[in-house]
């Protein structure tokens, strides 16, 4: 019977510390750090994704503004509002790693995010074992 108990003890200290440490929701719309646009991110599939779901800011040839820098000529057409900038975001512990594509280099960095303790976004773009941290604040 001790050990019963034991074990039901250690099960739901098991569970706890688990839901202790998954990553926090991230869905919804984040104002960017630059304050230009506003990212959508939501749930595709198995995964989160993120697209540019308004410019606060038109862009040089206005909203619809193509994908000019990408290194991909094909894609150099695509209108960059309503593009998933954001994409392949899986929960890793207490945070989300997936891929940014940036528009207006055209580059893709592997990526991290995690609800900040302010509660705003915390969106990290790395090349190797370096990586730029920007906080997006939640859209009204």
């Amino acid at each position: 019977m001790f050990y019963r108990k034991l074990s039901t003890a250690c099960i739901a200290l098991g569970l706890l510390s688990a839901s202790a440490h998954a990553a926090a929701p991230v869905t919804g719309r984040w104002v960017t750090q630059s304050k230009d646009g506003v990212v959508e991110i939501y749930e595709c599939g198995a995964t989160i994704c993120g697209k540019l779901a308004k410019f606060l800011v038109p862009p040089p040839n206005g909203i619809g503004q193509k994908d000019i820098n990408n290194p991909n000529k094909t894609l150099r057409g695509r209108t960059l509002l309503g593009m998933d900038i954001l994409t392949g975001f899986k929960e890793a512990g207490n945070e989300w790693k997936g891929q940014i594509y940036d528009p207006k280099s055209g580059k893709t960095y592997r990526s991290v995010i995690y609800k900040g303790k302010s509660g705003n976004l915390v969106v990290k773009g790395c090349i190797g074992p370096f990586c730029q941290a920007q906080s997006w604040a939640p859209a009204r």
